[in-house]
């Protein structure tokens, strides 16, 4: 029993080892440790508030891109109507032109035709007329060659005048 019984000496002396053990302790290590803990605690802690920041950021951004994407997508739109309205102006004013030229070339080409058809009527008014000459007269050479002829042909036009 006398193994389980610690002696009153032996309490002191660890008793005491163990106060100047943790006065030791205290003066040379806690402090450094609890120094790099407060250390790594600080930096931690900044670290999150980084990354709470950054996520901050990040979604303020995203929240940007999103409204400069939609003001993208509208001043698209805006373009692309503006071509569309654009293209059919410009197709229906070349058409108009178009039509306009057509017409114009029409009604030329009409008054050109009535032009040579008068030309070519008047040009053969006046070869009839110059057929009609030549016959009558060598009809007339050939019938007045007698004076009794003459004057019945003369009675003839007098009468045929004189009905119309």
């Amino acid at each position: 029993m006398e193994l389980v019984t610690p002696h009153i000496g032996l309490l002191f002396w660890t008793t005491l080892t163990f106060v100047i053990l943790l006065v030791l302790l205290r003066k040379f290590a806690w402090k450094p440790i609890l120094g790099a803990v407060h250390t790594r605690e600080d930096n931690i802690q900044k670290a999150l508030d980084a990354a709470k920041e950054a996520e901050e950021k990040m979604s303020a951004l995203t929240a940007q891109n999103e409204d400069l994407l939609k003001q993208a997508r509208e001043e698209r739109d805006i373009i692309l109507r503006e071509a569309k309205e654009a293209k059919e102006s410009i197709v229906s004013e070349a058409k108009g032109i178009a039509q306009t030229e057509a017409d114009r070339i029409l009604v030329a080409a009409n008054e050109q035709i009535a032009n040579e058809r008068m030309k070519a009527l008047t040009e053969l008014k006046n070869q009839v007329g110059q057929l009609s000459l030549e016959i009558a007269e060598k009809i007339l050479s050939t019938e007045l060659d007698d004076k009794s002829k003459q004057e019945a042909l003369v009675n003839n036009l007098v009468e045929d005048v004189n009905l119309n």
